[in-house]
């Protein structure tokens, strides 16, 4: 079992703006009035391309795939929240709560992996839960634990407990499962998703503990991350508001363990925080996402689907 990947699966955005759909419990989109849709675009699309040079120049394995213009997807650079990909050669498909999310989901995009000499047995389809409002949107809602079998969930309009349980039971995790709040307009809500405040590598854990309210909740995550030798680098909700929380470990071209995360989460971590990082890693990478953050409400962890597939 491993807990990092050096290959992962992009999508490389054409009709990329601020989500009607998705605002309605995404507190951290934002609509940037002052461009055109075309140059919100062109400047998403520079991102990308800049963020996934950098990836390319440590050794990474990125297999990118280009969005479809005439679906109308948005958000379709956020590929981790439909599918994931698992050693054993299966592929989780998962509902997502937006409609027009939906259309991300392409069977084109699975032969492009096998294409690239990726096996899948297996494919394990919960888009049907969608029929009934249900929603658990992949590793932007499970927080996976490979090695320990723990699967980390903050519930939410876009985590429903019932389904989670029933992935856990058929890829064989144990459930840790509590509620992640953010402060709105003087109110508690909860955060859309897990790997908006919290990020798993291999000997650590960065979590907003503070957005756990239940302090119950709160001890149980914290138990089930000591019990597994992680260190635990707490960052505040000011630091989430900076996509903090959103950040990968993946491996390099000589098993060498970047962190990967926006310019702007970078800059929000302390020196001491840094520095503990730094302890867990071979070096950290760092991007400027400023239009895919601003207007998308995600960061560098959800433009990446990690491929854990056996290769042929």
């Amino acid at each position: 079992m491993q807990q990092t990947t050096n290959t992962i699966l992009m999508v490389r955005p054409v009709n990329f703006r601020m989500n009607e759909q998705t605002a309605v419990n995404n507190y951290y989109q934002k609509e940037l009035n002052s461009l055109l849709p075309a140059a919100v675009n062109a400047k998403a699309q520079k991102e990308f391309d800049d963020f996934v040079e950098k990836l390319q120049n440590k050794g990474v394995n990125v297999i990118v795939v280009n969005d479809i213009k005439e679906s109308d997807t948005p958000d379709s650079i956020f590929p981790n929240n439909w599918v994931s990909f698992h050693e054993n050669g299966t592929v989780g498909l998962y509902p997502m709560f937006a409609e027009n999310r939906r259309l991300e989901r392409r069977e084109d995009i699975l032969e492009t992996l096998e294409a690239n000499g990726f096996i899948i047995k297996n494919i394990v389809d919960y888009t049907s839960a969608e029929d009934e409002s249900i929603f658990l949107e992949g590793t932007g809602s499970l927080l996976l634990d490979r090695i320990n079998r723990k699967a980390y969930c903050a519930l939410s309009p876009r985590a429903d407990e019932d389904l989670m349980i029933e992935f856990c039971e058929d890829f064989q995790y144990t459930p840790v499962i509590f509620t992640a709040n953010q402060t709105v307009n003087g109110e508690r809500k909860a955060i859309y998703h897990t790997n908006v405040m919290m990020c798993l590598g291999e000997t650590f854990t960065v979590i907003c503990l503070s957005s756990i309210d239940d302090k119950k909740e709160r001890k149980n995550v914290i138990k089930h991350l000591k019990e597994d030798g992680k260190e635990i680098i707490d960052i505040t909700e000011a630091q989430v508001n900076n996509f903090a929380g959103n950040m990968l470990q993946i491996k390099g071209v000589n098993g060498d363990l970047y962190l990967i995360m926006s310019q702007s989460a970078y800059d929000s971590l302390s020196k001491t925080q840094l520095e503990t990082l730094n302890k867990h890693n071979t070096s950290i990478i760092s991007s400027s996402l400023e239009t895919i953050e601003t207007c998308g409400g995600g960061s560098a962890r959800c433009m990446m689907a990690e491929v854990f597939l056996p290769k042929a």
